[in-house]
């Protein structure tokens, strides 16, 4: 009965041998000792940056005061578009930066910015419009064009926020 079993020498088939894990386990061992090695020697200053004892704080530079501003908001501007654009509408929201001392001075002339504005945005081409790089443009010759009208040195800047086509 014994002889009737077959033992794999008899058959002539070769079993696999089973893989050692040493390689694995020498691998992952290796890798942590490496990030613990790079860890120190990034810590300690020996590789790139600072020694990390915090002398850094020694360089820190004191931002400067900002100056004194105000903002003084433009009323929303729907302006209607050709009957061939795709979008049907300008939305144009903005607000004036200026210096505390001429906000009253700007808030009367406020009218006339409107004006200025609504009849600039109107005469301003579709194709400009739609543009994405041409805000700039659009905001250098808006400011400009409220300069002109309240008086140079009185608005700093124009802040636009809401340019929607829809």
């Amino acid at each position: 009965m014994a002889e009737d079993v077959e033992t794999p020498e008899d058959t002539g088939e070769d079993t696999p041998a089973k893989r050692s894990k040493f390689p694995l386990i020498l691998g992952v061992v290796l890798a942590c000792l490496g990030g613990a090695g790079g860890f120190m020697a990034v810590n300690m200053g020996l590789v790139g940056g600072d020694s990390g004892e915090g002398d850094y704080v020694e360089d820190v530079v004191e931002a400067e005061k900002l100056p004194e501003l105000a903002f003084v908001p433009i009323e929303t501007l729907v302006i209607n578009l050709p009957e061939d654009a795709r979008a049907r509408h300008l939305l144009f929201t903005a607000q004036l930066e200026v210096d505390p001392e001429y906000t009253s001075e700007v808030e009367a002339l406020l009218p006339r910015v409107v004006d200025i504005l609504n009849g600039y945005l109107r005469a301003v081409k579709l194709s400009e419009l739609e543009d994405p790089t041409a805000l700039v443009r659009l905001r250098a010759q808006m400011l400009r064009r409220v300069q002109v009208v309240v008086g140079d040195g009185r608005v700093r800047d124009i802040l636009i926020m809401e340019f929607v086509l829809n």
